[in-house]
């Protein structure tokens, strides 16, 4: 059965940081390329960052640049994503995604930023 369970989302202040993990099951995580998407009320599902899983390179979106940073422990089977300088508009719920595998979502994890 595939898993990937979303942590590490809260409330956190503007300008704050948190770090998200997904750790996941029941595939074989090292052969697959992992994504971070988050939704925010009432907007599409957007991408925020990818890696590969040869080599970790990573991309990440326009808004996060600079400031998110997505990294993989394929021993654990276990994707992170250290998020800084955290402002209101990062309020969203964020997902987990394992490329071209349809069960492969998590049930994401709420992080909200907040004063």
């Amino acid at each position: 059965q595939v898993q990937l369970v979303e942590s590490g989302g809260g409330l956190v202040q503007p300008g704050g940081s948190l770090r998200l993990s997904c750790a996941t099951s029941g595939f074989t995580f090292s052969n697959y390329a992992m994504n971070w998407y988050r939704q925010a009320p009432g907007k599409e599902r957007e991408l925020v960052a990818a890696i590969t899983n040869v080599g970790g390179r990573a991309n990440y979106a326009n808004f996060v640049k600079g400031r998110f940073t997505i990294s993989r422990d394929n021993a654990k089977n276990t994707l992170y994503l250290q998020m800084n300088s955290l402002t209101p508009e990062d309020t969203a719920v964020y997902y987990c995604h394992a490329v071209g595998r349809k069960d492969g979502w998590g049930q994401g994890t709420q992080v909200t930023v907040s004063s």
